[in-house]
């Protein structure tokens, strides 16, 4: 049993998913409110894949156990998915998390608890289920990437400013 199913039995709330296949086998995306700009939406996901990417990168610098911060990594990852318009099997949202599986999993409860991902049982596979952002977990990501935009724009203007001549 998923632990979204186990919340749905314990709340009363129906496990059907908002996804699926059809008869075609091609996957419908969550309808999720994402009224964000197309072109904002493609920087979001660019720097998205870059922070990922450098979050592994950082690796050849230093010891990979000085870094643990799983719950990001997974929030990450499935804000790119969600952007590439690819669902994510649970077990490849727990290795991309880089951690032990128990690990993410606790993480990926967590998450879901606070309404930030969902999970849906696999239609046509009973043994498989899929995690994704939430509505609230893809704008809360919206706006942690457009912070992150802003922030380090303005970083870079300023230091690319000559210095001030007194």
């Amino acid at each position: 049993m998923t632990v979204r199913s186990m919340r749905a039995a314990v709340t009363g709330r129906r496990t059907t998913s908002s996804r699926g296949s059809s008869k075609s086998g091609a996957v419908k995306m969550a309808a999720c409110t994402d009224t964000i700009d197309p072109a904002i939406a493609a920087r979001h996901l660019t720097i998205a894949r870059e922070i990922y990417a450098e979050r592994r990168r950082r690796h050849k610098f230093l010891p990979a156990d000085l870094f643990g911060e799983p719950t990001w990594d997974i929030l990450i990852d499935l804000y790119i998915a969600y952007r590439e318009d690819r669902r994510v099997p649970t077990t490849s949202s727990c290795i991309g998390a880089h951690v032990p599986p128990t690990t993410a999993l606790r993480w990926l409860r967590i998450l879901e608890s606070r309404e930030l991902v969902e999970r849906e049982d696999d239609g046509g596979d009973g043994r498989r289920t899929f995690v994704r952002l939430s509505p609230q977990g893809l704008t809360a990501m919206d706006a942690s990437l457009a912070s992150i935009y802003t922030n380090f724009s303005r970083a870079i203007h300023t230091n690319d400013m000559p210095p001030e001549i007194e």
